[in-house]
């Protein structure tokens, strides 16, 4: 489980670090006053030829996630028990270099994780807030070697329990290791995201999204990671509306450097646009101290952020197009 604490140099009278636009903050949204993130639990079955994921998370985290699980078209869906189910698959292993998936899965996209103690930075960015954060479907794996494999599988869509319509979504992943310490991953995803489960007729909704995702060690202590996405969407997205096109896309640079067994220091540095004019620059500065046998992970964090068009509220009012927060998360696992 995982608990914060940001102060907001803008001070907003709705003492929330969102922004107008509601999306300046993924998960850490609120300001100037303590907040709980998630309660997860993760049990896992590994057998020779079989492994079990159950994953649950609760809180207000899984809230604002929700992962997408509506079971049904009505408001009684909100009290489902689907929507604390983060992962609950199962992996058949044919053989030592072949394994099959089914369930629901986190996604293969992107660098960053829904999980707290997986992640440097204890804020997400941009690139994790445009997703996707699960699938449900089957996929497949192959490994050529402990350097290379590729996967490829079909799912009902993005973040969806239940399909929109009759097509299915194409999931797909190369892994490479040029070298120790060096990996490379390179993702895709292309699905219908149009609903029209209330009308039966199929309409386009043509969602794509490409994601190169790396890290190394240049020396044991020091790792360098990188992540780069784009993506577009091409007609109604799940209900939201019909649009001629859409497009985002961005970029983030990691650096940390282990200056003890307990004690880190990394720098995230990202740039992100949404193909409608708005662009926004972030740079998180986050500290990572282990204690308590490794249970307890403490991070202070310095984040920043400029759009390029007023964004944050001013505590005399008005707005600004910058936005500072300083403060403290702290983490909790076994």
């Amino acid at each position: 489980m995982d608990t914060y604490y940001f102060a907001n140099a803008n001070r907003p009278h709705t003492r929330l670090n969102t922004g107008v636009s509601g999306v300046a903050r993924a998960f850490d949204q609120r300001a100037g006053q303590f907040g709980i993130g998630l309660v997860q639990g993760r049990a896992t079955y590994t057998s020779q030829h079989v492994e079990a994921v159950f994953d649950l998370a609760f809180g207000p985290f899984a809230d604002l996630a929700d992962y997408g699980n509506v079971i049904s078209l009505n408001a009684a869906a909100a009290t489902s028990t689907s929507l604390a189910i983060k992962q609950a698959c199962l992996t058949w292993k044919a053989g030592p270099k072949l394994s099959f998936t089914a369930g629901q899965f986190a996604t293969h996209m992107g660098y960053e994780a829904i999980d707290a103690p997986l992640n440097y930075n204890y804020s997400l960015s941009y690139l994790f807030s445009n997703g996707p954060f699960y699938h449900v479907g089957a996929r497949a794996q192959y490994a050529f070697s402990n350097r290379c494999y590729v996967m490829g599988g079909l799912v009902n869509g993005v973040d969806n329990l239940l399909d929109n319509n009759h097509a299915k979504g194409l999931i797909g992943q190369v892994y490479v290791s040029p070298r120790g310490g060096w990996n490379l991953y390179l993702n895709a995803i292309r699905s219908n995201e149009a609903n029209t489960r209330a009308s039966g007729t199929d309409t386009t909704g043509a969602y794509t999204l490409l994601d190169l995702t790396a890290a190394c060690h240049p020396t044991p202590r020091w790792l360098l990671g990188f992540n780069a996405a784009t993506g577009s969407q091409r007609g109604d997205f799940q209900g939201s509306g019909a649009a001629n096109r859409a497009t985002w896309g961005g970029c983030a640079f990691y650096t940390h450097y282990d200056f003890t067994e307990t004690c880190r220091v990394g720098l995230r540095a990202l740039r992100d646009a949404d193909g409608r004019g708005t662009r926004v620059n972030s740079f998180t500065l986050t500290a990572n101290i282990t204690a308590a046998e490794g249970h307890l992970l403490l991070k202070p964090e310095i984040r920043t952020n400029a759009f390029n068009k007023p964004q944050f509220e001013k505590a005399a009012g008005g707005l600004k197009t910058t936005q500072t927060t300083a403060g403290m998360a702290a983490t909790f696992k076994f």
